[in-house]
């Protein structure tokens, strides 16, 4: 069966959606999404285009909005800012979004209903007086979130253990090579993790990471064995 993009119709599931619908997704001029965090929409293999459409260059215009979950772990940190630094609008609304919406190109909107059974049902609106109620509603939403930049900067990224221990190393004036043993790592990874977490603390530079982990309050003490360099500040409390 194919879908009859002249009514409305109810799909269940996520990879019906995809099978069935997945081409409305590719939009021309405009892509604006609200969903409560990133993995809200599992379709195979649509998130994963949209994202590689993004990164390869100047698309239609992207608006993103979800709520403080999307910021819940580093890895969807990471990629909200990825996603921010190709040109995607992304901003962070302090109320729920009791349902996620995709609206696509202005003409057709995607609405998901509650999981029922472990199944969700997904809503492919065309007409166009529903559509714009819809986009209606997204943009007074949006107007009052938060631009994902002005969010970040009134709260700390939410890291791990791993990486609160590899910035006490850090801090704590360990070479790379004796931090990577000392937490496992081969030296490649544990350099690919200093880069992650200097990207989630907006930092150029180990320093200016150090400095605002500080300032957010992320350092504990420095490990006990940790090297004394002559006139360092005491270690933090915490």
């Amino acid at each position: 069966m194919t879908l009859d993009l002249d009514r409305n119709v109810i799909l269940r599931g996520e990879r019906e959606l995809a099978e069935r619908a997945g081409r409305l997704f590719d939009a021309r001029e405009e892509f604006a999404c609200a969903a409560t965090d990133l993995r809200t929409w599992e379709l195979p293999g649509v998130r994963e285009r949209l994202i590689a459409e993004r990164l390869r260059g100047p698309g239609p215009a992207a608006f993103k909005l979800y709520t403080p979950a999307a910021l819940a772990d580093e890895e969807s940190e990471r990629h909200l800012l990825e996603l921010s630094r190709h040109g995607a609008r992304v901003r962070i609304c302090g109320t729920a979004l009791p349902h996620e919406t995709i609206i696509v190109d202005r003409r057709v909107a995607i609405l998901a209903g509650p999981q029922v059974a472990g199944v969700r049902e997904f809503t492919v609106v065309r007409s166009k007086g529903v559509v714009d109620s819809v986009r209606s509603l997204y943009w007074a939403t949006w107007e009052a979130a938060t631009d994902l930049a002005e969010y970040r900067r009134h709260r700390p990224p939410a890291l791990s253990g791993e990486s609160r221990e590899i910035l006490r190393l850090l801090g704590g004036g360990f070479k790379d090579e004796a931090a990577a043993r000392r937490l496992g790592l081969s030296l490649r990874t544990y350099r690919r993790r200093v880069a992650e977490i200097l990207t989630l603390l907006d930092a150029a530079s180990r320093f200016q990471a150090g400095l605002r982990a500080h300032e957010l309050g992320l350092l504990g003490r420095p490990p006990t064995d940790a090297p004394v360099h002559p006139g360092a500040p005491p270690p933090a409390d915490g």
